[in-house]
């Protein structure tokens, strides 16, 4: 026999073993795959508020082992990790003012509404060109209106939180506070499924424990760099000239669907969102 031989004997053993060390292996991934089930990446959060001028936000739990004795009485749900829930944003001190992404990007935002009369235009205009914008939305008017609240998510728009009722935050008590946006994630949550990611204070009024709040809830506030005045009803030309002549990379433009007469900003959007187009901009929402 030649001394790189082995002895029959011997071979089968090691094949015996080698056959009990992959069954071993094999047990060990099944096991990994169905004690840590996998989770959703958590997207890209913004980044910590700079100074005033200064980038912004970017554009654009395992389930616990089944104790052996009780195997065979759980249903299969108990294999499925619980609801995937983001990280708490920190406190900030300030709302983003704009935003930050590649190339000339710009936000359009929408505050008030939803309203029949003015918003459905509106969402008709960015259909058209295909363009995403945000609706901070008030609870009172999405409780009655939560047809468009669906219809605004499933155009691919950002639906943020503008309290429930139009209040000056810094008047009210906390609590009040906590209601008033607390009501409307509530009311976006079960029309969306999903809760609001954003949200803006009433004529941009802000205090500590707004910023607090809208922390605990999950949201980052976000305000505006160009606001078009709208809701003074100057008309339309003068709304399209502050839009272009406020225009710029990470803007973001203030406009509104409801709270009074919005026909001014329906026909305003129509003119400058071509132009704002043609002009090489990307109209896009932010990312988190």
């Amino acid at each position: 026999m030649k001394t790189d031989q082995m002895p029959t004997g011997r071979r089968m053993v090691l094949r015996i073993a080698a056959a009990l060390g992959a069954t071993t292996t094999f047990g060990l991934f099944a096991l990994e795959r169905t004690e840590s089930p996998s989770r959703p990446s958590a997207p890209s959060r913004p980044s910590a508020p700079a100074p005033p001028g200064a980038a912004g936000p970017q554009v654009g739990a395992q389930a616990a082992p089944l104790a052996p004795s009780s195997y065979r009485l759980q249903p299969m749900t108990a294999y499925a990790p619980p609801r995937y829930r983001r990280a708490l944003p920190p406190v900030r001190q300030r709302p983003f003012l704009r935003v930050s992404g590649v190339g000339r990007s710009m936000v359009l935002s929408f505050d008030d509404g939803p309203d029949p009369r003015y918003t459905p235009a509106i969402l008709r205009t960015l259909r058209e060109y295909d363009v995403r914008a945000m609706f901070f939305v008030c609870g009172e008017m999405a409780a009655v209106n939560q047809d468009l609240l669906r219809e605004m998510a499933d155009d691919g728009h950002v639906v943020g939180n503008h309290s429930w009722s139009h209040p000056l935050i810094p008047r009210l008590r906390p609590s009040r506070i906590r209601d008033e946006l607390g009501s409307t994630s509530d009311l976006i949550e079960r029309t969306l499924g999903a809760p609001p990611l954003w949200y803006r204070a009433p004529y941009g009024a802000w205090n500590r424990h707004s910023f607090e709040i809208g922390a605990e809830l999950g949201m980052e506030p976000l305000a505006w760099t160009v606001d078009t005045l709208d809701w003074k009803e100057p008309g339309t030309g003068p709304i399209v000239r502050r839009v272009l002549d406020g225009a710029g990379p990470g803007v973001v433009v203030l406009s509104h669907d409801a709270g009074g007469d919005r026909s001014q900003s329906v026909a305003a959007l129509r003119t400058y969102l071509p132009e704002l187009l043609a002009a090489g901009y990307h109209l896009t929402v932010p990312r988190r």
